[in-house]
């Protein structure tokens, strides 16, 4: 089995596809499995890790988002490069230009497909006041994806969702988490005394990219009546974008860090009690599973990784998607009390150590090899399994 990954982005790129697809390629390679990627030309001139070989290709930052990009290439130059590097399966992370193309190179060289969901599209369109593109952009993934052998996504939600938009072959892959990494051990009395709290003073923590798609101005207004009811309270902002700029403003006490390495990272999940997270543009959201294990109690909407880790009073608090009074007075009513966030933070971190990155590869490859199968099977024997 040798595995061909196409992405927009790699590690050390900060997002949660990057986190993704690099922890998958590092599981599969102790698995056996070598894997060949093709992406954009990174910023900083530089070679992927973890991976056996790599083509880089014309890269174009989207317009006011510098570090959002995308690749351009044609076919024909993955054509040469797969004739030379034929993969057995080829995995899709990216159904923008580069996909397209990629899609398209391997239709001609006969070679099973398989694509990821990582991006809710029509719910860009609508953050970003295109509406009405939504409707173009679901005809068209609904061919682009119909053209593989499976699409992955990470949630039964998002599965029903694409089912009855019409995409076939839709399988669930979950998310993994590292629990070494992500552990209430990490807590930094040194990182709380220079956000000026005391060890029993609350901190509450947003990471993440700060962008209109993140729903920030739902973050401003919870936090902003969190600080309210416990004027002592501490609030930190993880994570750099469009929309920082605005939200200083708005919130003038809170710590605003940029984006910050992933020690450092553990340390500020682990230094933190709340997690407040308002989002619901993800198809996952690796923050929510870091903060679990990290021991926070997190307050979310019912949505992706919280719908599927969360159990609601039990191992942190969600909301009905979309209802906003509930989402701040949620978060309003949990940090007034301490027990309770302690409590939820708890039972958080044992829920998220069964995410296991070692059984999501696992589960991966066992995708890859169906795919494989069906590809290779007679047309009358092409059923792939419903998941």
């Amino acid at each position: 089995m040798r595995l061909c990954i196409v992405s927009e982005t790699w590690s050390p790129d900060i997002n949660g596809v990057a986190h993704t697809l690099s922890r998958l390629s590092y599981e599969l390679n102790r698995q056996g499995v070598p894997v060949d990627v093709i992406r954009p030309r990174p910023q900083i001139d530089a070679s992927a890790t973890g991976v056996n070989r790599e083509l880089q290709v014309q890269r174009l930052a989207l317009p006011g988002y510098s570090d959002v990009q995308v690749g351009l290439v044609k076919p024909a130059t993955l054509r040469r490069f797969w004739q030379q590097h034929r993969p057995a399966v080829i995995y899709l992370a990216t159904q923008g230009p580069l996909g397209w193309a990629a899609r398209q190179a391997a239709r001609q060289l006969n070679i099973p497909l398989v694509a990821g969901w990582h991006t809710n599209f029509d719910h860009y369109c609508e953050d970003y006041g295109v509406t009405w593109l939504a409707s173009t952009a679901r005809r068209y993934l609904r061919y682009f994806h119909n053209g593989c052998a499976l699409t992955l996504v990470p949630t039964h939600l998002q599965a029903k969702s694409l089912k009855q938009q019409g995409i076939r072959g839709v399988h669930v892959l979950s998310r993994g988490l590292d629990g070494e990494r992500f552990s209430p051990a990490y807590r930094d009395t040194q990182l709380r005394q220079r956000w000026g709290v005391s060890e029993h003073q609350p901190v509450a923590l947003y990471v993440g990219r700060l962008a209109a798609e993140k729903n920030l101005t739902l973050l401003h207004e919870s936090f902003q009546a969190m600080r309210e009811v416990r004027p002592d309270i501490a609030q930190v902002i993880v994570g750099d974008g469009p929309g920082r700029a605005q939200l200083e403003k708005a919130l003038p006490d809170a710590h605003f860090t940029g984006f910050v390495g992933q020690e450092a990272l553990a340390r500020h999940y682990a230094s933190a009690d709340l997690f407040i997270f308002p989002s619901l543009s993800e198809t996952w959201g690796n923050v929510v599973a870091e903060a679990m294990a990290s021991g926070l109690a997190v307050v979310a909407y019912d949505h992706a990784a919280s719908a599927e880790l969360i159990n609601s009073g039990h191992n942190g608090i969600t909301v009905p998607a979309g209802n906003s009074a509930a989402f701040q007075q949620a978060a309003v009513d949990l940090c007034q009390h301490p027990a309770d966030y302690a409590r939820l933070g708890r039972v958080a971190r044992l829920r998220a150590l069964e995410q296991s990155w070692m059984g999501i590869a696992e589960q991966f490859l066992h995708y890859l090899h169906q795919a494989l199968e069906a590809h290779h099977a007679p047309a009358s024997a092409c059923r792939i399994r419903p998941s």
